[in-house]
């Protein structure tokens, strides 16, 4: 494998860039400040500059308007956005755009992946706020009743579900098979009720009575369902590799400056040791996240499912985010508690990752049961 980035990968990254340049992670709504603080709704102009920028459209084939890229692309972006936290759904969008043109049909595609590369349509995922293999993923069932579909179930902590014109909901079918149904808004039989993240962010619980959907707003694609949450998995880890970088950036800044003794702490060796430290989990998850970008992207043979690598980066992602921001905070002091700064507002969506990816030993249980199903050698 060569994970060095092409021409194309990297001119996504340095748009995305510019794009996020005039962002400050101030904007983000604090509970810590405002006890009950929620955000109204994602940051709509940057949604239309990031759609400008062809940023929303990245995985789309050309034929649809899109840049054709990869994966990596996607998680080169996401990166970028997770530094100064972002208020948009670029991650779900993204990725359920994608699912729909790879396994939705032309009809399907046309009418909802193209316009949501536009930036027309937001489109957002029901994964209950967790992107690990949690049975809990698929509390909504889906039965075929003539020419369409009938759901029902609850899903909880649905990001960005008040905002998005359209949910992919994943169903469980009496043929132990999952499809995706794509729920718009105002759709009857489906309510919503408010829940708020960690971020202070709105979430929603989304509850199926007896809700019909067309059978053309149905994905039944044998394997649509594990590629997106692969995807969507792979770009969460993405986030909280980009979120750490900037956390370890402004760590390094402070103690550079404050000084103890007539020295600034960065030279003490207890101080350096574990921001090195902290420097190798970042490596750790930048590794394994280009690895189970690359096998999403590619689709290459290995001696494991594509599933072992995003296992993996998982487990970096989900354990290194959180040792980053708490020895962040510890090397801050009394700073690193003060509300007025930014560094609490990266804990608390740190801490929101790390609860959407999962436990890291569940994570390595689905890894030893891959391992035993595929043994290695």
């Amino acid at each position: 494998m060569d994970f060095t980035f092409t021409e194309e990968q990297q001119a996504a990254a340095e748009a995305a860039r510019g794009v996020f340049a005039d962002v400050s992670p101030d904007a983000v709504p604090s509970p810590a400040l405002t006890p009950g603080a929620v955000a109204e709704g994602f940051d709509r102009a940057l949604w239309a500059r990031l759609a400008d920028a062809d940023l929303l459209s990245l995985l789309l084939d050309e034929e649809a308007g899109g840049a054709g890229l990869d994966a990596i692309a996607l998680c080169l972006v996401l990166r970028e956005s997770a530094k100064v936290l972002a208020r948009v759904p670029l991650l779900e969008n993204s990725a359920a755009t994608a699912a729909v043109q790879r396994h939705g049909g032309e009809e399907l595609s046309t009418a909802v992946a193209a316009r949501a590369g536009r930036g027309e349509l937001v489109l957002t995922v029901a994964t209950n706020g967790r992107t690990g293999h949690d049975p809990a993923e698929l509390a909504v069932t889906a039965r075929q009743d003539g020419t369409g579909w009938v759901l029902d179930g609850v899903q909880t902590a649905v990001p960005w579900v008040f905002d998005a014109d359209l949910v992919v909901v994943p169903a469980h079918t009496d043929a132990d098979r999952t499809v995706l149904a794509l729920v718009a808004r105002g759709q009857e039989g489906a309510v919503l009720a408010e829940q708020i993240s960690t971020t202070g962010e709105r979430l929603g619980e989304l509850r199926l009575e007896s809700a019909r959907i067309e059978a053309r707003y149905v994905i039944d694609a044998p394997g649509a369902w594990e590629w997106l949450r692969d995807l969507l998995v792979t770009g969460t880890c993405a986030l909280a590799l980009g979120l750490g970088e900037e956390v370890l950036r402004m760590t390094s800044a402070y103690t550079s400056k404050r000084e103890q003794f007539g020295f600034p702490v960065a030279t003490f060796q207890a101080v350096a040791v574990q921001a090195a430290d902290r420097y190798i989990d970042l490596r750790a998850m930048e590794a394994t996240l280009w690895q189970a970008a690359w096998r999403i992207s590619t689709g290459a043979d290995g001696a494991l499912p594509a599933g072992g690598d995003v296992a993996v980066a998982k487990i970096w992602a989900s354990e290194g985010v959180r040792r980053v921001v708490q020895t962040a905070q510890h090397l801050h002091g009394g700073f690193g508690a003060d509300t007025e700064y930014a560094l609490h507002r990266y804990h608390a969506w740190a801490k929101q990752l790390e609860l959407s990816l999962g436990p890291a030993a569940a994570h390595e249980e689905a890894l030893g049961d891959l391992l035993a199903a595929h043994p290695l050698g």
